[in-house]
């Protein structure tokens, strides 16, 4: 389609848990028989499907925009708000994986990892888009509790967090009081200069899965399906649209339709599969990777002939088929770019021992390494 009219900008998939049952492979097919240009996945506090997404998105021609929906820590511990991040690119996506990695190391509140707000100010946002999160958001919150002065000030300060990267987002998916938030949204919007954009919250592909979802919701929250009593937060409404359908939905308010196309032209994050990707392991002094497994595969040398051969007289005649086995060894590691493979997995091998956590005594073509068996890894001499 040559003038697209929408793009999704909200999808939460199979990844979600119990929030959504969407296939990713099934949703690329989908978006693509609509002719949309793009995708986005935003799962609920995780990335975990982005590789099978970004790999279904582009076997469909699709532009796979990566993102996810936070959850962000209010004033009280049962009140986090909701913000849609997308990434633009790669500074964008590793700073989206630190925070979602420090919420679930350090900000975990009943099972949510959630994001702080001083964490955008401390770390910025450059390559973030971010989107007010609809009825969930703390924009959306306050309008919906009849604060417009907080709701000011809350779009106000996401506005100054993400410089011209911030969007009041609007949504039509049969909740209760959508178009009542939909006015208010776009007068915030219109006070402060601020665009909207039309999203739709998918949890489903197609209408007929709203009961699948909502009994997959109840098996989470411990509810049975003809509890009259329990929540129903959502709708029949959230399955996959078509631009169609989302054209006519927001005919009144074709800006923000077009502001999802323009979102997604924004984001061009590429992601580079098929060679591995190590974190950098830090040395000391800033020793090189290659020279530090060296010292290191060479210290727990001596240290396991120490055990091996107590008599020195027999250790030190077994000294040199050690070492010259050590030494093909680490060449052979180095010329493959395997030196901070080695070293990381020593490093939390060792952790685990020294910590009381049960590792096994090590297992395939790691098991004949004598380079493994110095560094701690595995516990057998080749």
């Amino acid at each position: 389609m040559e003038n697209p009219r929408f793009v999704h900008l909200r999808l939460h998939s199979e990844y979600s848990i119990s929030d959504g049952i969407a296939r990713i492979k099934a949703a690329c097919a989908k978006a693509a028989q609509d002719m949309m240009p793009a995708l986005a996945l935003t799962d609920l506090g995780n990335v975990f499907g982005m590789v099978k997404f970004y790999q279904a998105a582009r076997s469909h021609g699709l532009k796979p925009v990566i993102g996810c929906d936070v959850w962000i820590s209010g004033e009280r511990v049962d009140q986090p708000s909701r913000l849609l991040l997308l990434v633009q690119s790669r500074a964008g996506y590793l700073r989206l994986c630190s925070w979602l990695t420090r919420a679930y190391l350090e900000n975990q509140q009943r099972g949510r990892a959630e994001l702080r707000r001083d964490w955008f100010a401390e770390d910025g946002t450059d390559g973030l888009i971010a989107l007010s999160g609809g009825p969930m958001g703390d924009v959306g919150e306050a309008l919906l509790a009849g604060n417009d002065a907080a709701a000011q000030s809350n779009a106000q300060r996401w506005a100054q967090l993400f410089a011209d990267r911030y969007y009041l987002e609007v949504q039509r998916s049969g909740q209760a009081n959508a178009e009542a938030l939909v006015r208010q949204t776009v007068g915030v919007a219109s006070q402060l200069r601020l665009p909207v954009v039309a999203t739709h919250p998918i949890q489903f592909l197609s209408r007929e899965e709203f009961l699948a979802h909502e009994a997959r919701v109840c098996i989470s929250e411990g509810y049975v399906l003809s509890d009259q009593r329990r929540p129903r937060l959502y709708s029949e409404e959230q399955y996959f649209k078509t631009q169609a359908e989302m054209a006519e939905l927001f005919s009144d308010l074709p800006q923000a339709l077009e502001n999802s196309v323009e979102i997604a032209r924004r984001c061009s994050f590429v992601l580079e599969l098929g060679k591995p990707q190590l974190p950098q392991f830090p040395t000391p002094g800033d020793i090189p990777l290659e020279a530090y497994l060296s010292q290191q595969a060479a210290a727990g040398l001596e240290d396991r002939l120490a055990q091996l051969y107590p008599d020195p007289a027999e250790r030190a005649e077994a000294l040199p088929r050690y070492r010259e086995r050590l030494e093909f060894e680490i060449e052979t590691i180095v010329q493959m770019g395997f030196p901070g493979y080695f070293l990381i997995v020593a490093d939390f091998i060792n952790w685990a021992k020294n910590n009381g956590v049960p590792v096994g005594p090590g297992r395939g073509s790691g098991a004949g390494s004598l380079v493994a068996y110095s560094l701690g890894i595995t516990d057998l001499d080749p």
